[in-house]
């Protein structure tokens, strides 16, 4: 009788390695912020950081859609401060009930309309995302200080965007209500949809999706544009947080949103990633810029920490790709 071996297979985890690494960093910085700052584990304290990063949260799902491409997107500091500019504008400085909230569809509007452009100039123009975004966001950054000057003009938040972002609903920031609706739609896209299959695909190689016949330049232009939804729409959320609109909002969200997408395990050239790492990653940055400012660590520092993470994440990505 011959011998039979049997190999079993391991069981899968339940979150890929990226995840599971951010989950235990995360887990490594309660343990340092709670021996700084006894406060630190007090339920207050934590709601109030997940309120923090779910603004960082938003802006990172739009950029992971971008980034699986193998694009980036450079005008997210602009297009979250022109979203809440129009938005607060529209509303006024006498805001009527229901009648305000068309701001927010202004505000969305116009993250649509910059995601656009951008699609258009990357897929179509052909040109490098990383310079036709970040001439975007120049070219944003100018109409609005030409039109409002270095402050925004009748800036207030709708009700909406007040109760989104001061608001709570049994204990919990209502904002973690938005974030939890984008990841929800984000998740179904990459997972159900032919479209998120299609970002995979086109992210892994741009010329064998033409080559298929894949609508590629429309998957393209179509991840710009939620890009730009997803940025406008925390740039608004802000607003009503701090409940005004201001100039320059949307430039602490830049580096630190690309830093949670890469953290969590989504590859700068394309094509790997998984969404649940990009949360970890938002979480993750979150409570390290919490935990550098309980030890009093300049802002530079902060800066310093988000590009170490892009450059040794990207590093890693590109020796792994090599030996593949």
């Amino acid at each position: 009788m011959s011998d039979v071996s049997v190999t079993k297979a391991r069981p899968k985890l339940p979150v890929d390695g990226p995840t599971l690494a951010n989950i235990l960093a995360i887990l490594a910085l309660l343990v340092i912020g709670g021996l700084q700052y006894p406060q630190f584990f007090s339920p207050t304290y934590l709601a109030q950081q997940l309120q923090t990063g779910a603004f960082l949260g938003i802006v990172s799902a739009g950029a992971m859609l971008v980034i699986l491409l193998g694009h980036i997107d450079l005008s997210v500091p602009w297009t979250m401060t022109a979203g809440a500019t129009v938005a607060t504008a529209v509303v006024g400085s006498d805001p009527q009930p229901w009648i305000s909230e068309t701001g927010l569809l202004a505000g969305l509007l116009v993250g649509a309309t910059i995601g656009l452009v951008n699609g258009i100039g990357v897929a179509i123009l052909r040109i490098p995302s990383m310079i036709w975004t970040l001439a975007t966001n120049n070219v944003i950054l100018g109409v609005l200080v030409y039109f409002s000057g270095y402050y925004a003009r009748a800036s207030q938040p709708s009700t909406l965007m007040t109760w989104f972002g001061t608001g709570r609903t049994a204990g919990l920031p209502n904002i973690l209500i938005a974030w939890a609706v984008v990841s929800l739609v984000v998740l179904f896209v990459l997972r159900r949809t032919t479209y998120g299959r299609n970002i995979y695909m086109v992210g892994t190689s741009e010329v064998t999706a033409y080559l298929t016949r894949l609508p590629a330049r429309g998957v393209i232009v179509a991840s710009f544009v939620f890009a730009g939804l997803c940025s406008a729409f925390a740039g608004m959320l802000l607003a009503g947080y701090a409940g005004q609109s201001y100039q320059r909002m949307g430039d602490p969200y830049l580096l630190p949103g690309i830093a949670a997408v890469v953290l969590g395990g989504t590859s700068l050239f394309g094509g790997r990633g998984n969404y649940s790492g990009t949360v970890a990653g938002a979480i993750l940055i979150t409570l390290l810029a919490s935990v550098l400012s309980i030890m009093q660590a300049p802002e530079a520092l902060k800066q310093i920490a988000y590009g170490v993470v892009i450059i040794v994440m990207v590093g890693f990505y590109s020796l792994r790709d090599t030996r593949s």
